[in-house]
């Protein structure tokens, strides 16, 4: 027998998921539609639990050639989610992709409805999303809801995408509308990176309740946020650069604007590095006050490297140095408010760990002290 060009590729990520990939495989090809072709690629980051061989001998196993195939791809070592997603794409035969977690948390029952969608509303992209009307999660707690809430917040805010549920790890799409694009492959959203890159795309969100893993263990840590973190501005870099090029103005804008943060970064060190240091090595001072010297050391040295780096001023009057630098005590005190408050709420209130309430609540004050330090402090136009 002869077997055909699947129709449809389903991309599998694992990594320790020896609990439940055989059931995950055999409820995928229960849920195929009658007379659609398919594949189904696991691509496994050596799982020390032996999930890639489990796999291997399940394909053995299959004795008769059905309408949904299983292969798999062994990878040597454990490179990130966003790698192995689009290392399955590179395999993939189907004409429309299929992305979809291992763990029971994306429902196959969902799948025939995403095929459906293609046909039904002529569209590109499918989004299986949690915020939509009749979308819901199920089993998280509301430490997991609050964080993914807050990278929501941020993709849409901070990327303009549109989307409901950009941080989805559920989603379809044609695989034509990618084969110009160049992907980083750095964190664990691949979506996102589809959503910003690609331009004029129909886009359908069909809703779906998200499920917590009964097996295994959740593949979320600081590791994962910080690489989220850094997804997103290498997102917004090299994006906003490219769609304004052709404006000189919109590039000085985020040319300065790249520099403030790349200052506001060298101060998160100083703010950070003093902040752990009295909280842990010198006087063991309680978090929050702490954290207060922290922010007035890295006060002082942002002042300093935005005025001669950032804003290129060179009027070094001493009446001048004290107003811009009070303006500039000022705004950054506003976002320091801003940080402190969301220090105490985050480790407080939802238990999130010091270090990483610390990382979210700077990240959240670093947009609206650029602004208000370019029109107010350094008396420059807003968009140049």
């Amino acid at each position: 027998m002869i077997q055909k060009n699947p129709q449809v590729s389903i991309i599998l990520p694992t990594y320790n998921e020896s609990k439940n990939i055989i059931d995950i495989l055999k409820l995928i090809d229960k849920n195929i539609p009658k007379g659609i072709l398919t594949e189904t690629i696991v691509i496994d980051d050596n799982s020390p639990d032996g999930t890639g061989k489990i796999v291997e001998d399940y394909v053995s196993s299959i004795k008769k050639i059905a309408e949904n195939t299983v292969d798999v791809i062994h990878r040597k070592a454990k490179n990130g989610l966003s790698s192995a997603i689009l290392n399955g794409i590179q395999n993939a035969k189907g004409e429309t992709i299929v992305v979809m977690d291992s763990d029971f948390s994306h429902p196959p029952q969902i799948i025939p409805k995403m095929i459906e969608a293609f046909k039904q509303y002529q569209c590109d992209l499918v989004v299986a999303s949690r915020y939509i009307t009749g979308g819901s999660i199920r089993g998280w707690t509301t430490k997991r809801k609050l964080m993914s809430k807050i990278a929501t917040i941020i993709a849409k805010k901070g990327l303009g995408v549109k989307t409901k549920d950009p941080m989805s790890g559920f989603f379809a799409f044609k695989k034509n509308i990618i084969k110009e694009l160049n992907f980083d492959a750095l964190g664990y959203k691949f979506l996102l990176e589809i959503l910003v890159k690609t331009k004029g795309i129909n886009i359908k969100e069909i809703p779906y309740t998200f499920e917590n893993r009964k097996f295994g263990s959740s593949k979320l840590d600081t590791g994962t946020v910080i690489d989220y973190f850094k997804s997103v501005w290498k997102l917004y870099i090299n994006e906003k650069i490219k769609t304004t090029n052709e404006k000189r103005g919109s590039v000085r804008f985020l040319s300065k604007a790249g520099r403030f943060f790349s200052v506001g970064a060298s101060g998160f060190l100083v703010n950070y590095i003093v902040t752990m240091l009295l909280t842990s090595g010198l006087s063991e001072l309680w978090y929050l006050h702490a954290n207060i010297f922290g922010i007035l050391a890295s006060i002082s040295t942002n002042f300093i490297l935005n005025k001669v780096w950032t804003f290129e001023d060179r009027d070094f009057s001493r009446k001048k140095i004290l107003s811009q630098y009070g303006k500039f005590g000022l705004f950054s005190s506003l976002g320091a408010l801003i940080q402190l408050g969301m220090v105490f709420w985050l480790v407080d209130s939802y238990d999130i760990a010091y270090p990483l309430a610390l990382i979210s609540a700077i990240t959240s004050a670093a947009f609206s002290n650029f602004v208000l330090n370019k029109k107010l402090t350094f008396k420059e136009k807003l968009w140049n």
